[in-house]
């Protein structure tokens, strides 16, 4: 999936998104209903874009959205969640107050804590960019990164 989407199956898929620089990676995963959601954010919050059109760009309306889409297709709970991103590659931008990765990543926590989402891995922050393959059956996160390799969450 391409930046500012996302995505959610149930059963035997794997979701992927590729290119996660400052972006951040958040999956959704309930277990028993073998049922996960992938979103491949761009910015925290609306307020630093152009409106909620694309739910998805946005951390803060991205757990919302793959929760809804998920309950949709069968998920009941309880949820777990994984990140990954949030890398610092261009270093403090002044327009944003700091680090865009970093600001991902705690938009990202700030609403999975909201919805009562445990964050149960993450592989975040570094200099490095990313890409994520979330098997929807297993709720494994693979990341692999230049600088990383690659690993399970």
């Amino acid at each position: 999936m391409r930046i500012a989407h996302h995505a959610v199956a149930k059963g035997r898929s794997r979701l992927v998104t590729i290119g996660l620089g400052s972006c951040v990676a958040i999956a959704i995963h309930d277990r028993a209903a073998k049922v996960g959601g992938l979103a491949h954010v761009l910015l925290p919050d609306a307020a630093l874009g152009r409106g909620v059109e694309n739910r998805a760009r946005y951390a803060s309306t991205a757990v919302p959205l793959l929760l809804d889409e998920m309950k949709a297709i069968g998920a009941t709970g309880p949820f777990a969640a994984s990140l990954a991103g949030g890398a610092a590659l261009f270093g403090p931008l002044l327009a944003f107050g700091g680090s865009v990765g970093a600001r991902n990543i705690e938009a990202a926590r700030t609403a999975l804590a909201a919805a009562r989402v445990p964050v149960v891995a993450e592989d975040v922050g570094g200099e490095s960019g990313r890409t994520v393959s979330f098997d929807v059956s297993t709720g494994e996160v693979h990341v692999r990164s230049v600088r990383g390799g690659e690993h399970v969450l």
